[in-house]
């Protein structure tokens, strides 16, 4: 059946089991926390010399791995088999006929990572009747800070939106990535302060709370000249950190939002929350960028954007620095 990630860990660490795992999808992260757990907790130590195997999809075939999962545990109640990088598997469809009859002794786990199974075939649909069929799709950007803040909150921690808001903008959508940088922070947390502000990151992860993208963002949709000019000489000097096709696709993510904004009938903050994809937090600062550039501007401005991104990529532009199409670009959005 097709189980969420949430309900599959609840489970294992219940220790209820599943005598076939097919963790599918584009994110690695919780086809790797899955698996991690199963690899690690299932078995004692002194259970995994016997009964744990992990094989590789590309060093074997489907048909050595049904005879390995067919054999029974040695003086344990389960074997543990892996099968990592699944999908470099060749005829991965002839698994179905183990799919059909599992032995319920072992715990077969597929780590089917960048990939998901055709939903029409025979397999998929043993899979999702007869079996764990987990799925894990990227997550979009949009969709982080959600994650960064259950992430933490699982831990007994909380994190203020904007500090969220700033290790998106830093770290991307990389969830390995994030949970690592997470874990630093949570080492590095004051005793009996359980909250992560934007000063610890700033102090811990090296992102300055000052100038950053989510910052230029705020002070272009204040038009706040002043800090907006202060934020675009820090970038121009930084460049390396702070790169123009990043910062140009915040702001372009930004005022497309609030074109969105313009033309929602029903401008109530959850709702705004709801349909912009941002934290109720943030509802204001599209208030705000509301009352200073109206829809006709928003438009002009999002053109603008466009147009600095292709001369970013060398389009129509003769090498003009990088710096410089920033402090025109941002001169220009201002001053529309």
């Amino acid at each position: 059946m097709a189980a969420a990630f949430e309900e599959i860990m609840s489970d294992l660490r219940n220790r209820i089991y599943k005598p076939v795992y097919f963790l599918a999808g584009e994110e690695p992260y919780f086809i790797d926390t899955i698996s991690d757990y199963i690899e690690d907790k299932v078995l004692s130590d002194a259970d995994k010399a016997f009964n744990q195997i992990i094989v590789y999809g590309e060093d074997t075939s489907v048909a050595s791995v049904i005879d390995t999962a067919r054999r029974f545990p040695m003086m344990a109640s389960h074997q543990v088999v892996i099968v990592k990088e699944a999908q470099s598997l060749k005829k991965i469809e002839d698994l179905a006929i183990y799919i059909e009859k599992p032995l319920q002794s072992t715990i077969l786990v597929f780590c089917y990572k960048y990939k998901s199974l055709d939903k029409r075939t025979k397999l998929y649909k043993l899979l999702d009747t007869s079996a764990v069929y987990f799925e894990s799709p990227r997550l979009r950007d949009y969709q982080i800070p959600a994650w960064i803040e259950r992430y933490l909150m699982s831990k007994g921690i909380k994190i203020d939106p904007q500090a969220s808001a700033m290790l998106t903008e830093y770290l991307g959508t990389d969830l390995h990535k994030i949970a690592n940088e997470l874990e630093k922070l949570l080492i590095t947390l004051p005793a009996g302060k359980p909250v992560i502000n934007s000063a610890l990151i700033e102090k811990n992860i090296g992102i300055s709370k000052d100038y950053n993208n989510f910052e230029l963002q705020n002070a272009v949709g204040n038009r706040n000249v002043l800090k907006a000019n202060m934020i675009v000489k820090y970038f121009s000097d930084n460049q390396k950190e702070n790169p123009l096709t990043l910062t140009i696709a915040s702001l372009f993510s930004f005022f497309t939002k609030l074109l969105t904004y313009h033309y929602l009938p029903d401008k109530s903050k959850n709702n705004v929350a709801s349909v912009l994809k941002v934290n109720p937090f943030f509802v204001k600062d599209y208030e705000n960028a509301a009352s200073k550039y109206n829809a006709k501007k928003t438009v002009q401005i999002i053109s603008l954007l466009r147009t600095f991104d292709m001369r970013s990529k060398g389009y129509g532009d003769a090498g003009t620095e990088a710096g410089d199409l920033l402090k025109e670009l941002v001169y220009r959005i201002l001053h529309i």
